[in-house]
């Protein structure tokens, strides 16, 4: 009896490791070099006609290399307050690749968000608006985005309408859309996802099966 309680109790044990490891694990598959590209001549990277900051570059390439240029800084996985409302530390999480990626182009995502919550309370049911952490919440940018950006498709089979500099919005997640893409011409994802994350750009939309939102913030 005691012999049929200690294997039961052992398959438990690994019963729960293992899904343990595959929670962690299953958004993790991504190559260490970029894979060829066969959709070059193909699917054309969208360029923006606004350039906000007037740096000579469009938005649309501006906020992919900020969040390319934010993620090589190797932010470490960590939800904190910051009475500047933007890290300034080596700590964030995923809202920051889409806050320092839209800064990059000259947009103040806590300020624009502040403002949209003023202007629309009831759309966002926040009882104590804090300018300081509401943009740096995924639930916040989804009505945010909602309003304010171009709404694109969800569906992934569409890769030509997928665009480095696009932000996507999961269930409980954030990132943006890279101009890099795996061999079937799917985009890959520039993200903050955990502290096990092994990268920050990964292939991942073709094992998500929470995509709420995919967005383009100008023409």
């Amino acid at each position: 009896m005691k012999k049929k309680v200690a294997i039961t109790i052992l398959v438990c044990v690994s019963i729960i490791i293992c899904s343990f490891i595959y929670i962690l694990t299953r958004y993790q598959n991504t190559s260490s070099e970029r894979l060829p590209d066969r959709y070059d001549e193909d699917i054309i990277q969208v360029q923006s006609k606004v350039d906000k900051d007037n740096d000579g570059i469009d938005d649309q390439t501006d906020i992919l290399q900020g969040a390319l240029e934010y993620i090589d800084s190797h932010p470490k996985y960590k939800s904190k307050y910051y009475q500047t409302g933007y890290p300034d530390d080596e700590y964030g999480v995923c809202t920051d690749v889409v806050a320092y990626a839209l800064k990059n182009a000259g947009y103040d995502l806590r300020t624009l968000v502040d403002e949209d919550i003023e202007n629309n309370p009831d759309d966002y049911n926040i009882d104590n608006p804090d300018k300081n952490i509401d943009f740096r919440r995924v639930r916040n940018l989804k009505i945010y985005f909602s309003h304010t950006a171009i709404s694109l498709t969800t569906d992934i089979d569409e890769i030509e309408e997928w665009q480095g500099g696009d932000i996507v919005i999961f269930k409980n997640h954030i990132g943006i859309v890279s101009e890099r893409r795996n061999e079937n011409g799917v985009p890959y994802v520039i993200h903050h996802n955990s502290p096990w994350q092994k990268t920050y750009e990964q292939d991942i939309l073709e094992k998500r099966e929470d995509i709420e939102g995919h967005y383009r913030v100008t023409e």
